[in-house]
């Protein structure tokens, strides 16, 4: 990876925009340059920061000739994920905002996102239409993991996987290591903070239809959408899930029990122990899981925005 680091004496400044690129060359100088232009007329200090993620369509030579920025390039393709957290790290100032260079979101808004947020530690712009390829298996099983994300982190959360969001970087370093490589790091972002009490507001804003090519792919993208819910049920609230399905099968198991001892008394049947067994695997299973989430948590967190008055 090349880039210019951070500096132990570098003054800290406002807002960091992180831009993970890749393969975007045919609008990347005017996206660059419609940030640049907003936040120069905004009252922040800002840095740009542009992470190359292993580019093969000629975006890496644009870059280079783009002043203004600060350059992270990786050789080859690792995942918006590692682009955006590779940025975060580098980044300067007190607020880091993550967003995207291909024409999809309202870029010219970051510094009304950067002012809402205000009291909380993070702000998500929340999309009010859906765009891309692929509708008809992306709309459901999206709709389907912030169903479950809500769920789990009992409160509504109206856009899980957005990728334009203003967040305190101080609170972010301290989940940087659990963010994947891939884009459901926006989701883990949002449930890291939401888990450890810290506040999350939502803007809607108006998401366009993407410049160049899209890089879903139905195959691996599913895929990744059922890993997605597997980590969120293990690694946010998991009794929430595994001890009303445990009791549940409990239940069932206590009935078929009573049923068996009735009809066929000092007799029980084998699909009876079965169910008992694995009702107390699933219990098992949750405690087991919510031990290891509270024994990762860090020991000493970031105040919130909220208990700091800010």
């Amino acid at each position: 990876m090349d880039g210019p680091d951070a500096g132990a004496g570098a003054p800290e400044l406002d807002v960091s925009i992180v831009l993970p690129v890749f393969n975007e060359r045919g609008h990347l100088v005017d996206e660059i340059e419609r940030v640049r232009s907003t936040m120069a007329a905004s009252p922040y200090s800002f840095e740009i920061i542009v992470v190359d993620d292993g580019s093969t369509d000629g975006s890496s030579e644009v870059l280079k000739g783009i002043d203004g920025i600060r350059l992270i390039r990786f050789g080859d393709n690792r995942g918006s994920g590692s682009a955006r957290r590779a940025g975060t790290n580098a980044a300067r100032g007190r607020v880091v905002v993550w967003t995207d260079v291909d024409m999809t979101y309202p870029n010219d808004q970051i510094p009304a996102l950067v002012k809402e947020l205000d009291g909380y530690d993070q702000v998500v712009g929340a999309r009010t239409s859906e765009q891309g390829t692929s509708k008809a298996l992306r709309v459901p099983a999206k709709w389907s993991i912030r169903k479950l994300a809500s769920f789990l982190a009992e409160k509504p959360i109206p856009d899980l996987n957005s990728g334009f969001r203003a967040f305190r970087r101080d609170v972010a370093l301290q989940y940087l290591q659990m963010l994947p490589a891939g884009f459901s790091c926006v989701t883990t972002i949002t449930m890291a903070f939401l888990a450890n009490g810290y506040s999350v507001k939502y803007v809607p804003i108006e998401y366009l239809p993407r410049a160049g090519r899209s890089k879903f792919h139905w195959r691996a993208d599913t895929q990744r959408y059922l890993i997605q819910v597997v980590r969120l049920v293990l690694s946010y609230n998991p009794l929430r899930i595994f001890l009303p399905l445990g009791l549940l099968l409990a239940a069932l198991g206590m009935g078929k029990l009573g049923y068996d001892l009735i009809s066929h008394p000092f007799r029980v049947a084998v699909d009876t122990l079965l169910v008992l067994f694995a009702a107390f695997q699933v219990i098992a299973i949750g405690l087991l899981a919510d031990l290891i989430v509270r024994a990762t948590k860090p020991r000493q967190q970031v105040d919130p925005a909220s208990a700091e008055g800010l």
